[in-house]
């Protein structure tokens, strides 16, 4: 069996990284960007720390910002179109992975102008070109859309999300800076966060994992673990860390596929507008004792590297039961709520099944499922 892995060309990590920006343009000899980042962002000035480094080293560019949390067909549209009008030969993504998958998506359809009609995109889609260039600048800590094949698009007028993945959509420079992340809210600190654990756990115990990419998950875990209370509280550690362990999560799960988290998490996002982050955050739990029986010691190196004392010690089913609860109390010591009952409507529940079982997710999922089951899993968080 043969084992792919794709990353981005070149990464910078660190507090100051975003000032790398300007070099990487000019060496690539980029001549204009389109920088694409949503309202809010811009709103509260976070677009504005790199828009003034492009400013200082007389970089010209224009900004689009038809961006929503859980981007649409229609905002690709429009971007494809300001793209082109802009005459820019590159895309800066400032954001999260709203705007990272909107920036993927319009980059995508510039080079592969037969994929123009946004849904041919859903699943892995034979595009034959890299997307235009991107610089990737994260404003979270949990998508890593900065370093994934991946993006997701939601189509409005049927309620649900488009799993897109593609090798010619990875970003060709990430600049991952803590500093980039200092203004983000404790709420959206705690859902990114949870996120991120969330591509880390699923990334191990999918049925695509191999050694590798067990080595990024694992290390990602105890990252996390150790650092979202404390940029929740928002140290300097604690976003120092979570930045390092969302981007070290990305680089595994975006090339061995994740699980039904994710699966029953996206239905959410497209029907309730549901932040990806706290749906993802209430699923985990109850996924995650759902699979046990179907990842061997893996939930025991999880207990271990989140600090439970003795996993290695205990018996499997115990270990198994001390990593859930870890990941349980980890939730509620940042904030997450614990169910879904002010989400759901309960007449949503079989199409929201159904959903999550055609997702382009499920089938890493380590135990096969089903509709009926997948539905008594959503029923349970009600």
């Amino acid at each position: 069996m043969t084992n792919r892995f794709v990353l981005n060309e070149t990464s910078y990590h660190g507090k100051g990284a975003i000032s790398s920006i300007a070099t990487e343009i000019q060496s690539r000899n980029f001549k204009k960007a389109l920088v694409c980042s949503d309202p809010d962002l811009i709103k509260f000035g976070v677009t504005e720390k790199v828009t003034a480094i492009l400013d200082s080293s007389q970089i010209p560019y224009e900004i689009f910002s038809d961006i929503k949390q859980n981007p649409t067909i229609q905002n690709v549209q429009k971007g494809v179109a300001a793209f082109k009008s802009s005459g820019a030969d590159c895309i800066i993504a400032i954001g999260g992975g709203s705007s990272m998958d909107t920036a993927k998506a319009i980059g995508i359809i510039i080079e592969n102008p037969e994929f123009a009609d946004v849904r041919s995109l859903e699943g892995v889609a034979p595009t034959k070109n890299k997307c235009t260039p991107i610089i990737a600048v994260p404003t979270t800590a949990g998508t890593a859309a900065e370093v994934t094949i991946n993006y997701v698009i939601t189509d409005v007028e049927n309620n649900r999300k488009m799993v897109c993945v593609d090798v010619h959509d990875i970003p060709i420079v990430a600049i991952v800076d803590p500093d980039m992340m200092a203004s983000m809210p404790k709420g959206l600190t705690a859902a990114t966060g949870m996120d991120a654990l969330t591509h880390a756990i699923e990334g191990y115990i999918t049925k695509g994992a191999w050694e590798m990419s067990d080595m990024f998950h694992l290390k990602a875990i105890e990252i996390i673990s150790k650092s979202l209370r404390g940029a929740v509280a928002n140290t300097d550690e604690g976003r120092e860390g979570m930045a390092l362990g969302q981007y070290i999560a990305g680089m595994g799960f975006s090339n061995v596929g994740l699980g039904i988290v994710h699966s029953m998490a996206h239905p959410l996002g497209a029907l309730y507008d549901t932040p990806h982050g706290v749906a993802n955050a209430i699923i985990l739990p109850t996924v995650m004792e759902y699979n046990a029986p179907y990842t061997c010691e893996k939930y025991r190196d999880i207990a271990y590297v989140m600090g439970v004392k003795n996993a290695y010690d205990m018996p499997l089913e115990d270990a198994r039961k001390a990593c859930v609860e870890a990941v349980k109390q980890l939730s509620i010591d940042v904030g997450i709520p614990t169910d879904l009952k002010a989400i759901v409507k309960s007449e949503d529940v079989d199409f929201l099944s159904q959903s999550a079982y055609d997702d382009a997710c499920r089938p890493g999922n380590p135990r096969d499922t089903s509709v009926e089951e997948i539905k008594a899993l959503y029923l349970s968080l009600m």
